[in-house]
């Protein structure tokens, strides 16, 4: 079957995206195509606002209206602490723990293979702001290098753990280890001895 050129331009479109697969693409063009059109026109409003009413925020580096965003702003959070992210997402995670401190958003991860080295990241801006005293130098100061456990989140990490040995800061790693509602017959080696590593008393 021959589509017509707008729908075919549509599945191309969709299948371009992340994670998205051909049959996946066509149900989205087709279900688009039974929305009423003032629910694509809203649709096709919001997406194309999408980077012109985005900012990143110069002093974190995360997605917001303005820059400086609304967590740099916020001056009842707790300037003495920075959790180090790699990518907006996470901010967005770690927002619902409760977690009250600063962000910087490094913009990704470590990743040779993908020809990513520490200089398409903003580590250079990390060390400026720590350097500019975004922290105060006191007992209380802590970076929280908190990218994904994986291996390229991980030379992430020892990456800016380098970098910051000689800063007045407390430097700190999220805990990893089991996930809840996972069982520990199916657990990786790794991941067992972290959460061996990482265990607390009652």
């Amino acid at each position: 079957m021959i589509l017509p050129k707008p729908v075919q331009n549509l599945i191309d479109s969709f299948e371009s995206l992340p994670g998205v697969g051909p049959k996946t693409a066509q149900r989205l063009a087709f279900y688009l195509l039974r929305v009423p059109q003032e629910d694509l026109d809203h649709f096709a409003s919001s997406l194309g606002n999408l980077k012109k009413l985005t900012k990143s925020c110069a002093i974190c580096g995360n997605i917001d209206e303005a820059s400086p965003c609304k967590i740099c702003g916020d001056q009842t959070r707790d300037q003495d602490i920075i959790c180090v992210v790699a990518t907006p997402l996470d901010v967005l995670a770690l927002e619902k723990t409760g977690y009250r401190g600063l962000y910087h958003v490094l913009g990704g991860v470590i990743d040779p293979l993908n020809r990513v080295g520490p200089d398409e990241l903003r580590i250079d801006d990390l060390i400026k702001r720590l350097n500019d005293k975004w922290l105060m130098v006191n007992d209380r100061s802590e970076v929280i290098l908190a990218t994904s456990p994986t291996m390229e989140g991980e030379a992430t990490a020892l990456y800016i753990q380098r970098l910051l040995k000689d800063k007045s800061v407390k430097l700190t790693r999220i805990g990893r280890g089991l996930p809840i509602g996972s069982d520990v017959e199916y657990a990786d080696e790794s991941t067992l001895q972290r959460a061996l590593e990482g265990r607390m008393e009652f």
